[in-house]
């Protein structure tokens, strides 16, 4: 029997600014309107189906931020404020901004919106009902398709068009913090009905073999320029983890037993605390399964079953995702019908099943042989190029494998429970989910310098006597992947400048005067 297990990650970065508590970016509260919450609910209609859903603590944090009134979100307070209240300045902003959202697949549905769209890229003159209109089809788009749908006031708002008020506005926009009330107790319903399970993610997302030591990078590529002082806290690394742990206990009231180590990024050095954890199983890509067994080709036999990481601390599973069949969902079908996405997908999925039934056993007189086929990718990006937000492909997608009879969906702790991990690994190599190295976060000038400006700041809290718990907090949070991810490739500078901002905070914080570099990007 093929078993299939699809794991979705759920992950923004910590936009908060611990000093002002404004959310600097509004990703949170719009893909928690659009994103997170529905991807259970349309998962849910499916009983037969079994998902897991990785959860990254900071992000949950930052739900629950909204959901207790203890962030600003500037955004969200121009979308509110009245059209004619709006300053020259107020009105710069939300043209600036309130265009984020993908124009084909979004933009081009809502004949208002579009026209306005057209109207912006034409340099033509806004009046105050263009911008109430704006106001209102940002909000209001980022919002599921389901939500529009089938809540009563916003398929009122919708089906209006256009010439909005005030009010249809503050309607949009109390529906937005009404959904994203529904995300955490939709998570714990979901893992309690036993048809999801949970698993989480170091705490503020952080490249935890690089906060151990930068230098592990050199394992998964020789080639990797490194920062002249290394970054070298294997305890921050241990923290991120131990952390999520507790998060994860106050909310589910269980401890976790899955963890998706952020970006899939491994190495020998941080299984140890992995262990001590308490986690069961983790995931990551196929290439560190390859490289760890020093293969030079790609073998299924190997890639669809758990493997063991025995260690002196205890042990641990760990399952390998099939880079080409996530790949394909996350980057690939959005550009078909989903008809033809799904009848692609399952026909990779039954030529697995007939290469290892003929291999297993039922062509040899033996019995069908079990294995592990597991999807991972980004459970809310990937949904923002789908038509319809994903919806039409989800919901044939779910259909189909609920009623094929050659794959059963599960989840790892499930499998793992039928089905122990035999083959053990003896040494885990170190890698990630891009190309199995570390270079999307570290190597090229500009990392490098985002690496360098870290290890000062850490240097700097080591020996500060009895730092502050915000202190700490803005620490971790610096150690996130995603400052390194956009260093060097950040298209409009908006993570350049809150991590120079989160590190300003930070120096002050110490009560340290902030680095004068600070005041200048990354890239300068």
């Amino acid at each position: 029997m093929l078993h299939l297990a699809i794991i979705y990650h759920m992950h923004q970065p910590y936009y908060k600014n611990l000093l002002t508590q404004e959310s600097q970016l509004p990703w949170v509260r719009l893909h928690g309107v659009k994103d997170y919450l529905d991807m259970v609910q349309t998962a849910a209609k499916f009983p037969n189906l079994k998902l897991t859903f990785n959860v990254v603590p900071s992000l949950f944090e930052q739900i629950e931020d909204y959901n207790q009134n203890q962030v600003k979100d500037k955004f969200f307070e121009l979308s509110a404020k009245p059209a004619p209240q709006l300053t020259a300045q107020d009105k710069e902003f939300i043209l600036r901004n309130f265009f984020s959202i993908n124009p084909e697949k979004v933009i081009a549905f809502s004949p208002r919106y579009y026209q306005l769209h057209q109207q912006y890229r034409n340099h033509q003159e806004f009046n105050l009902a263009d911008y109430l209109d704006l106001q209102v089809c940002f909000n209001l788009n980022w919002i599921d398709p389901s939500f529009r749908n089938s809540i009563p006031e916003l398929k009122k708002v919708v089906l209006k068009e256009r010439f909005f008020s005030q009010e249809d506005k503050l309607t949009v926009l109390a529906q937005q913090l009404q959904i994203l009330k529904g995300i955490i107790p939709a998570y714990k319903t979901a893992q309690q009905n036993q048809q999801m399970e949970i698993s989480v993610t170091p705490y503020y997302h952080p490249i935890l073999p690089l906060l151990y030591n930068t230098s592990i990078a050199k394992e998964a590529n020789k080639k990797t320029a490194l920062p002249k002082e290394q970054f070298n806290y294997p305890l921050d690394a241990k923290y991120q983890i131990d952390s999520a742990v507790e998060f994860y206990r106050q909310r589910f009231e269980s401890a976790p037993a899955g963890m998706w180590p952020s970006e899939e990024a491994i190495s020998e050095h941080i299984l140890p605390y992995i262990i001590q954890s308490g986690i069961k199983w983790i995931v990551t890509d196929e290439a560190i399964l390859f490289k760890s067994l020093k293969l030079k080709k790609r073998d299924t036999k190997l890639l669809y079953q758990p493997h063991l990481l025995k260690r002196k601390d205890g042990q641990l599973n760990i399952v390998f995702r099939d880079r080409n069949l996530s790949d394909l969902i996350g980057f690939v079908y959005h550009q078909m019908k989903e008809e033809d996405a799904v009848n692609n997908f399952m026909h990779h999925l039954e030529n697995i099943n007939k290469a290892f039934s003929a291999k297993g056993g039922s062509a040899s007189g033996g019995k069908d042989k079990d294995i592990l086929v597991t999807i991972a990718l980004d459970g809310e990006n990937a949904w923002e190029f789908f038509r319809n937000d994903g919806h039409d492909f989800l919901n044939l997608f779910y259909g189909r494998l609920s009623s094929a009879d050659f794959v059963k969906t599960t989840t790892v702790s499930e499998y793992l429970k039928i089905k122990p991990a035999e083959n053990k690994i003896k040494r885990l190599s170190a890698g990630s989910w891009i190309y199995g190295e570390f270079g999307k976060w570290i190597g090229n000038p500009v990392k490098v310098k985002a690496w360098e400006w870290l290890s000062a700041a850490r240097l700097a809290l080591a020996k500060t006597k009895k730092p502050s718990e915000l202190a700490l907090k803005q620490m971790y949070i610096l150690e996130g992947s995603d400052w390194f991810w956009w260093a060097g490739e950040d298209p409009d500078g908006s993570f350049d400048r809150l991590y120079r901002l989160h590190l300003t905070n930070f120096y002050q914080l110490i009560n340290k005067e902030p680095p004068s570099y600070l005041a200048k990007p990354l890239v300068s």
